[in-house]
């Protein structure tokens, strides 16, 4: 029989400095009182759910809603700095529109190259496929035939997804990720890997809006 893994794949929860519009990367940045409550839903619907194992990068607005999950389950979060987000390199904890006012020239480079381009310090894309790809075949090897929670990031949860489309890099801006957004994703003994369900914000009474 095809042995099927499950990854309930999630990002955070609307972040503390939402108004700011900051390039967070690996700054640790806390949920809004709206984050808290978006994943205090999330974890009342996967009360019931099969979950042998919840997952986060190390960063605190990701273990925060993995560990609301968790506790549904008395389940431990095992934190990853692998899955933390891009890193940003002099960029991160500076507002967007500074960045586009002081570093002007730069981003018209990133988005020229936006596979990679490397933001002074930081990394690029390749670089983030590097540390996250290897981790998550990591845990799916540990779960065969298991249901598993990962709450991460808009950019390695793209990551992820473009991993199962077999699509470019290139294409990373392409999918959406809103906050507390999940994704389910089957992945088979065989090597087969489908997407069930991407960016439902489940937390939502009206969620297909």
């Amino acid at each position: 029989m095809d042995k099927k893994t499950r990854l309930l794949l999630f990002r955070h929860g609307e972040v503390a400095n939402i108004k700011e519009w900051i390039y967070n990367g690996h700054n640790d940045v806390d949920l809004s009182p709206d984050g808290v409550k978006q994943y205090e839903v999330i974890a009342e619907k996967l009360k019931d759910a099969p979950i042998k194992a919840v997952y986060s990068s190390d960063l605190l607005r990701t273990s925060r809603g993995a560990e609301m999950i968790a506790a549904k389950h008395a389940l431990t979060v095992t934190k990853c700095p692998e899955l933390r987000e891009l890193h940003y390199g002099i960029w991160e904890g500076k507002t967007v529109s500074h960045i586009r006012s002081v570093f002007a020239e730069e981003v018209k480079q990133r988005y020229a190259d936006i596979v990679n381009y490397r933001v002074e310090g930081g990394e690029t894309l390749v670089d983030l496929a590097d540390r996250v790809l290897p981790k998550i075949d990591q845990l799916l090897k540990a779960h065969l035939g298991e249901t598993i929670v990962l709450v991460a990031h808009g950019g390695v949860n793209r990551i992820i997804l473009l991993d199962i489309l077999n699509s470019s890099l290139q294409n990373f801006y392409s999918l959406q990720q809103s906050f507390g957004a999940l994704n389910i994703i089957d992945y088979y003994e065989t090597g087969h890997k489908q997407i069930e369900l991407a960016n439902s914000t489940i937390y939502k009474e009206r969620f297909w809006e």
